[in-house]
């Protein structure tokens, strides 16, 4: 249920909001709704990686590749739009799940 909750949340919030939203995102519904640190740490990174892969997919399909090879090239990847989308997951993946997982600790040491 977590992280379908940072899915959806994250994915309409990343329309008007900037990318960072996913941090807030994720601290909160972790604080509210994770019951270990793995478990939150490992939804928040999932949850967001997944929507960060899917959105660079989605980018890449509809602009038939053009921004992704351009910023494959403009980045040292030797024009690898894969390894693009790849890097676009992980460091929204580590982000959301740093924050899920700063979220359960401010629980436990608030005591919520």
């Amino acid at each position: 249920m977590l992280y379908i909750l940072i899915v959806v949340i994250s994915a309409v919030a990343q329309f008007f909001l900037p990318w960072w939203v996913i941090a807030p995102v994720c601290f909160l519904l972790a604080y509210f709704r994770a019951n270990s640190a793995k478990q939150a740490f490992a939804t928040g990174t999932a949850a967001i990686t997944t929507v960060w892969v899917a959105y660079a997919w989605f980018q890449h399909y509809s602009t038939n590749g053009i921004l992704t090879l351009q910023m494959a090239n403009v980045l040292p990847l030797g024009g690898n739009a894969a390894a693009l989308v790849a890097i676009t997951g992980l460091v929204g993946g580590l982000v959301g799940g740093l924050s899920a997982l700063a979220g359960y600790h401010g629980k436990t040491v608030f005591g919520s």
